[in-house]
């Protein structure tokens, strides 16, 4: 077996044992009463709070570099490790928000792939005809949603991106060199930031609405 084979055996057995693991979790879910509906209602609201907290952090690391450009030469190493914890925060609440969406995706999958297969089962044709088009409406809410918090989550990278040059330079460069350069880019910064944050809000808003229409 060449190792090209091997390595996709590989990753298709991984991938099977995974979607096996959500499935048996969401079967004894749903024979506890929790049914998939009720489980991405609590993942999109775990996402909204993740987006909430990191966008927060995003302020927050800015606000550090701001004040970076502002101190005197005796305080850089300190500046340096408020900065870097600063940025640590911001790649860990990143990781969080990716996460989130993975679930709220997977979820949201399995219980469209439910509501569909499910049509089949009616002997009422105005029944089914009324399921699925809220099926549709639903699909589509999901699908502003689902476009929304990928959008947010795709801004993530260039600003963390621009925050790791920076830190990784102050880090080697602990002198005035290294504050003029970060001054620099604060304006880089602030635009980066505003569009993320800007991005966040409308995702935080699209979760709002879908929740409020799955609940009603």
């Amino acid at each position: 077996m060449d190792m090209r084979t091997r390595t996709f055996l590989i990753l298709l057995s991984v991938t099977l044992l995974v979607w096996g693991c959500q499935t048996v979790y969401y079967d004894t879910m749903e024979r506890m009463g929790i049914h998939k509906r009720e489980i991405l209602v609590d993942r999109v609201e775990a996402a909204q709070k993740s987006q909430e907290e990191a966008k927060e952090q995003f302020a927050d690391v800015l606000e550090a570099f701001r004040a970076t450009v502002k101190v005197d030469g005796g305080k850089l190493q300190e500046t340096y490790d408020r900065l870097k914890a600063e940025f640590d925060e911001s790649v860990s609440r990143a990781d969080v928000v990716r996460t989130r969406i993975k679930d709220v995706k997977n979820v949201a999958d399995a219980l469209f792939d439910e509501w569909e297969s499910e049509l089949g089962q009616y002997t009422s044709e105005s029944l089914r005809n009324s399921s699925k088009e809220q099926l549709e409406i639903t699909r589509g809410e999901y699908g502003k949603l689902l476009t929304a918090m990928q959008t947010a989550e795709s801004k993530m990278n260039p600003v963390l991106t621009v925050f790791n040059d920076q830190v990784l330079f102050l880090k080697h460069n602990l002198n005035a060199r290294a504050i003029a350069s970060i001054q620099q880019e604060v304006t880089n910064m602030e635009r980066e930031v505003g569009n993320l944050i800007e991005d966040m809000n409308l995702a935080i808003a699209e979760a709002e609405a879908f929740v409020k229409q799955l609940k009603e």
